[in-house]
């Protein structure tokens, strides 16, 4: 099968497209799965981007594909089921969350960039009904992201104002589901376009983040004083203050991104006294997976895409990555 490798001494331009065995066939309790979509996120970019010392890793955290074998003892799953991989394939439910990524494909064990893969049903969920392979690969780190912040840890229900923060994968998915569950929708851009189609996808106001840099004023003057009830904020300490200044008393603020850096300072008493909560997630766990997978079944909306590279375009598709062009996800397809 072919695959892509990352190999000593690491950075994009050494993502190496090989020849590998085909996956054994699969033992009791695992399925193997023809894969044909990825897609790209901000992790799987800072993972190609460092230095390999030794060996050789498959990158790509998403996957999504077909079944084409069944090991015994596997129900869940049948041979031409259209399936997803979890980001935390051993997190399968609960509050015992993982600190550490090392059992994430692409980054501590190998990854989706690959034509076929035998693993643990667990490792996977079914798809949602009708969607692309390139849509379905969408979900399982951007989606779930999104899915996360809104409704396991944000609990959104209808009237709600929720605040996305530009128009990356996270961002993007988040006003569609926001938006599909009745919640009003504030966005922020720096680009006319953009704000355009964030607009186009139901969003009520685009505020340029550029030409209004307390932009949390504006999301206060936009809600009449009250503010966002969720913020889902993918930017880090570059924004976190002005997230801060815009979610309403006993909102919540989604800590989600490093897209401004690792480490700043939080205005504390400003979150204090709005009483707001502020909570860090990484994805999430497999059963909070299968819950959005039947919600987004019953949606009419599909995940936005914005351009398709071939596996061995991987390259290409960081480059256009870290060009910060895109609108919504990046995808691989083969």
């Amino acid at each position: 099968m072919k695959a892509i490798q990352h190999v000593a001494p690491g950075g994009v331009e050494n993502l190496r497209l090989v020849d590998l065995p085909a996956p054994a066939a699969p033992a009791a309790g695992e399925i193997t799965v023809r894969l044909h979509a990825s897609s790209l996120n901000y992790h799987d970019l800072l993972v190609v981007s460092g230095p390999r010392a030794e060996g050789a890793l498959i990158p790509m955290s998403d996957g999504a594909g077909v079944v084409t074998a069944v090991g015994a003892g596997v129900t869940e799953f049948a041979e031409g089921d259209a399936v997803v991989s979890c980001f935390f394939p051993k997190w399968q439910a609960g509050r015992q969350v993982p600190t550490d990524f090392l059992t994430v494909p692409g980054d501590g064990v190998d990854g989706f960039a690959r034509e076929a893969v035998t693993l643990p049903a667990t490792a996977f969920t079914h798809a949602p009904r009708g969607y692309s392979h390139a849509e379905a690969a969408t979900l399982t780190t951007a989606g779930l992201t999104a899915w996360r912040a809104l409704v396991v840890d944000g609990g959104i229900k209808a009237g709600d104002t929720v605040l996305v923060l530009g128009s990356g994968g996270v961002s993007v998915l988040a006003l569609q589901m926001a938006r599909a569950m009745g919640a009003r929708v504030i966005a922020t851009s720096s680009s006319a376009e953009k704000a355009e189609r964030l607009r186009a996808l139901g969003a009520d106001l685009v505020i340029d983040y550029k030409a209004t840099p307390d932009w949390g004023d504006a999301v206060l003057a936009a809600t009449g004083g009250q503010g966002a009830d969720i913020v889902v904020e993918v930017g880090g300490p570059g924004t976190l203050a002005q997230s801060i200044r815009a979610v309403a008393p006993g909102g919540h603020i989604a800590l989600i991104g490093v897209l401004t850096g690792f480490a700043g300072e939080v205005p504390t008493v400003a979150l204090m006294s709005k009483q707001a909560s502020l909570k860090g997630l990484i994805v999430g766990s497999r059963e909070q997976q299968q819950d959005m997978v039947r919600a987004l079944s019953g949606f009419d909306w599909r995940p936005v895409v914005d351009r398709s590279y071939p596996l061995e375009g991987i390259a290409e598709a960081f480059a256009w990555q870290r060009a910060g062009s895109h609108f919504g996800k990046i995808c691989l397809e083969w």
